[in-house]
């Protein structure tokens, strides 16, 4: 695999995962991470973000194959939304015209199961308009709230996340440049993340009653690592604007069989 890769969270957890497979299939992984990683960036804040993609770029040697954005937080802060959407989606615009150069240039991200749970409309549509100031602002007052309502700012960031991905994938810049953007929305990923809220009965029995896995129950990082890699191999010359549930089921089961009729 004669390709270079930008993976972002890839000190721990799908990102971790993501460039080790990629690296032992001969790719070139340049990872961004708050720390052990090629470019060492936060990227909750714009001049993060502007450096990691400065930095990335520079590394690259101005041309970059793919971006695979795995970094994220579920806490129930503010950060949240800026970790989850506007570092996800800021640093691959800034990455764009170094992804135009390749002869494959590929982008995928991840999203969550939980873009199907309650959330903040009006968080989502804050930051689907760029404004990260209100966004934030919105994530504080429900984080004041204490963390059963904070959490709210996780879905309202995974949904904001689909929905640009969905927005910006048909668009001149991404699908007229001839590069497919996609999501992959996994369900309960066994990780660094989520080791603490497993480890108890209680914490099981809560997860699984949001996110039900009829198909293996809970997943490895590898079962969404080796689909985000296909979705940005040379063999993906069509998808786009997909948000696709590896979940083990739970976005079928919540949702049920019939997800056309609106269209009736």
């Amino acid at each position: 695999m004669n390709r270079t890769y930008v993976v972002t969270g890839s000190a721990s957890g799908i990102g971790a995962t993501t460039a080790r497979l990629l690296t032992e299939r001969g790719a070139r992984v340049i990872g961004i991470d708050l720390r052990d990683a090629d470019v060492e960036a936060d990227l909750s804040t714009p001049e993060g973000r502007s450096a990691a993609a400065e930095a990335a770029i520079e590394q690259a040697g101005g041309r970059i194959d793919a971006v695979i954005a795995c970094a994220g937080i579920s806490a129930p802060i503010a950060k949240t939304i800026s970790v989850n959407y506007f570092g996800v989606t800021e640093l691959l615009e800034a990455l764009r015209p170094a992804l135009a150069k390749s002869d494959a240039p590929r982008a995928a991200v991840v999203s969550s199961m939980a873009s199907l749970q309650p959330n903040s409309a009006e968080m989502v549509d804050a930051a689907l308009a760029g404004d990260e100031a209100s966004a934030v602002e919105i994530a504080e007052g429900l984080a004041a709230q204490g963390p059963e309502i904070g959490y709210l700012v996780y879905p309202s960031s995974k949904r904001a996340l689909s929905r640009w991905v969905r927005r910006r994938s048909i668009s001149p810049e991404w699908a007229g440049a001839g590069i497919p953007l996609n999501a992959v929305a996994p369900g309960t990923v066994l990780t660094p993340m989520t080791e603490q809220l497993l480890a108890t009965h209680e914490g099981r029995a809560m997860v699984d009653a949001a996110v039900p896995m009829p198909l293996n129950y809970h997943q490895p990082p590898e079962s969404v690592a080796n689909l985000l890699i296909w979705l940005t191999s040379v063999e993906n010359s069509h998808l786009a604007g997909q948000v696709i549930y590896d979940d083990g089921g739970a976005e079928v089961t919540l949702r049920g069989e019939d997800v056309w009729s609106w269209a009736d």
